[in-house]
Formats: structure tokens, C-alpha cells, sequence
């Protein structure tokens, strides 16, 4: 399901340079409207929940997943994923962050079906990890095809 989004919907941006959380948003986002699966106003929908409940988004030190309600602009549910050069911050939060996985859920089965394939993408192997992620993996990609090679591992196991 994620390296087909992925692929179907052309939504991997890596190494990108923003300003500020809103844009590195933005970026994931914009990929999803482009290809049809959510509205522009889905990205709307999560910054103001982000402004009125803070960076619920963060699910892990350096990793995001912004999302909101099917009903605040999916059309089908969809992934895109970006990773960042620099950084960036969300207010109150330690750890800026360095990948975006952007969730467009059509229902709440396809959501949580697609939190799932990302958390098994991003497991880390290593016992002693305070996370249990391993965002590394992702931010030493260079191109789709990398990224689609970790998703396959990934799943595989």
C-alpha cells in the first residue's frame, strides 16, 4: 500500500531545503494534491489543527506524519513522504524534525493499515534504540527507487 502510493501518486521529495514546518508541509502535501488524491484544503485542515493542538503530527524524534480527517479533503487514500536537510522545529518539541510522511487516509482502517506498514518501514533492528525507529535508512536515500527498496526489505521480513 505505501510504496504503491508512493509510486502512483510521483510523492517523494528528498534532501529538500524550507523555512519552516508550514512549507516542509507544504511539500507533501502539494505532491498529494497534484496527483488528485486529497484537496488543497486538506492541508489547510492540518495546519490549523497543528495551531490548535500543537504538533500532534510527531510520532517519533525527527519523524512527522501529518494527517487529518478523510473528511477535510481525501479522495483516496494516498502517502507521500519527504525527507529534510535542515531541520525543522515545531514549538514546544525538542527534536526538530527530518521526515515527513504525509497520510491522506480515505477511512480509518486505511489509516491505521497505513500507520502500520510505516511503523514495520521504520523499525529499528537494533535492541537498544530509545525509539525504536530508524529514520537513518530514510535520510540516506538518494532516489524513489532507494526508498522503494527499503519499503520491500522492510516488508519482506
Amino acid at each position: 500500500m505505501l510504496k504503491q502510493s508512493l509510486i502512483e501518486n510521483n510523492s517523494i521529495k528528498l534532501h529538500q531545503k524550507v523555512e519552516n514546518w508550514e512549507e516542509a508541509i507544504k511539500l507533501g502535501t502539494d505532491m498529494l494534491v497534484a496527483s488528485g488524491a486529497i484537496t488543497p484544503r486538506y492541508y489547510d485542515s492540518i495546519i490549523n489543527m497543528i495551531k490548535q493542538m500543537g504538533p500532534y503530527i510527531i510520532l517519533s524524534p525527527g519523524l512527522a506524519m501529518p494527517h487529518a480527517r478523510p473528511e477535510d479533503g481525501v479522495n483516496r487514500t494516498a502517502f507521500a513522504l519527504v525527507t529534510l536537510d535542515t531541520p525543522v522545529q515545531f514549538e514546544g518539541e525538542e527534536e526538530p524534525i527530518k521526515v515527513l510522511i504525509t497520510l491522506a487516509g480515505s477511512d480509518s482502517n486505511q489509516h491505521m493499515q497505513g500507520i502500520m506498514e510505516i511503523t514495520q518501514v521504520l523499525e529499528d533492528d537494533d535492541p537498544n534504540s530509545e525509539t525504536g525507529v530508524d529514520l537513518e535508512k530514510i535520510l540516506q536515500c538518494q532516489s524513489a527507487e532507494d526508498v522503494y527498496l527499503i519499503i520491500d526489505q522492510a516488508l519482506s521480513n
